[in-house]
């Protein structure tokens, strides 16, 4: 074998190598991202029951309600579809109900979301920027305005589920 053969064949296989680390970290970690969805998209496309995403909106008013412990239901609200929600922990300081949050976790076969992370604005002007992009798509929110509510009869506020 020759000089030159031997060259292409090292480069060959340090090519095959570094193709199989990129194709392994890659694989690595596609399994750990959480896509961003909105309860409509939710009530649409129903993900797997361990796919992991996450749910952002607005805390629907009046939804919230606590236990004696640390377990918490509440509904989020893209103001067109609703989904339920719950959570065991602290919730951020700056949680309430109005304000935007992004849930993290699964959505169990009663389309109740299970949370297993919660995060909420953190100051007065603050939306997930997924969340705003999303209401601009279905002219629910203005620049300097921010939620411009559609007509009460388009509105609903059915939970996932609901009537099915």
């Amino acid at each position: 074998m020759t000089r030159k053969a031997k060259r292409l064949y090292s480069i060959g296989a340090m090519l095959v190598v570094v193709g199989a680390a990129a194709g392994l970290v890659l694989t690595a970690l596609s399994s750990s991202v959480a896509y961003f969805q909105s309860p409509t998209d939710l009530v649409k496309n129903v993900p797997g029951p361990t796919q992991r995403i996450r749910l952002g909106g607005l805390v629907e008013e009046g939804t919230v309600k606590r236990d004696g412990s640390s377990h918490v239901t509440f509904s989020v609200t893209d103001t067109v579809d609703s989904v339920p929600v719950t959570y065991t922990g602290i919730l951020p300081d700056l949680f309430r109900e109005g304000q935007g949050v992004i849930a993290e976790g699964t959505l169990g076969p009663d389309r109740v979301f299970v949370a297993d992370t919660v995060l909420a604005k953190h100051d007065e002007t603050y939306m997930p920027k997924e969340v705003v992009d999303d209401l601009k798509a279905r002219g629910l929110w203005e620049d300097g305005k921010g939620l411009v509510k559609k007509p009460e009869e388009t509105v609903s506020a059915a939970p996932v589920g609901a009537g099915s």
